[in-house]
């Protein structure tokens, strides 16, 4: 049984026990949270899709980790010019362990 939900703009495949990272959520390590934009929906012999979303589904989760993610550098240069920076960014994330998929 797995869904699709729709989290800080991007959308992510979810299965019970799973665990993904998703934008930086607000809230603790272990706090509850709730996903109401349920795009997809399939338990293996049906599949429900929305339009765009699904009425009356959720997916649970549990915050497991606030974190950033690893450093990736930001180069940039034009030739000839003698123009170059460099920048480092890291990315916050959320981790989260999907407890259930709830449907009507």
């Amino acid at each position: 049984m797995h869904a699709v939900i729709s989290t800080g703009g991007k959308q992510y495949r979810v299965s019970e026990g799973q665990t993904i990272r998703v934008e930086k959520l607000p809230g603790e390590v272990g706090t509850a949270v709730s996903f109401d934009q349920v795009l997809l929906f399939s338990d293996g012999d049906t599949v429900k899709v929305g339009q765009p979303t699904l009425a009356g589904m959720s997916v649970t989760g549990q915050i497991v980790q606030q974190g950033r993610a690893k450093k990736i550098i930001v180069f940039k240069r034009k030739r000839r010019k003698g123009y170059r920076k460099k920048q480092g960014h890291r990315q916050y994330f959320t981790a989260l362990r999907i407890d259930g998929i709830n449907g009507p």
